[in-house]
């Protein structure tokens, strides 16, 4: 079984987000999602969520495509993630292009295309107008 994991907010989930999982999960058999914390967002990414960690979370485990929604607490969790779920690739949006290379020893490192036309930080933007 080939296992595939990314790592995001998914707040205000959109069909950007669903393209990304549905691309993520084409690279194998099975899909973790790891879904970042209420307080890694606060306090590491400075980003208040609409959504609390266990609504999203409960979105993302609705999604067909996803099998396992993990917390992400911290930058530094990836390796150990990698190691303790047995991934082999490691998939996230071409906005971190070359962030995760340090990944290569570990597992495959895939930089999927955003969905150009929408994203949530737009749709933020868009709601404050």
């Amino acid at each position: 079984m080939k296992r595939v994991i990314t790592y995001g907010t998914f707040d205000l989930l959109h069909y950007g987000h669903i393209n990304l999982l549905r691309r993520a999960k084409a690279y194998g058999d099975y899909l973790i999602v790891a879904l970042s914390t209420d307080e890694f967002n606060w306090n590491e990414k400075h980003k208040k969520c609409y959504f609390s960690y266990e609504k999203r979370k409960s979105l993302l485990e609705a999604i067909r495509y996803v099998d396992l929604v993990i917390p992400e607490e911290n930058w530094e969790q990836k390796v150990s993630d990698i190691k303790e779920y047995h991934v082999d690739t490691f998939v996230m949006g071409d906005d971190w292009e070359g962030k995760f290379d340090f990944l290569k020893p570990y597992c495959d490192v895939v930089y999927l295309p955003r969905t150009p036309e929408i994203s949530t930080t737009q749709i933020k933007a868009d709601l404050q107008k």
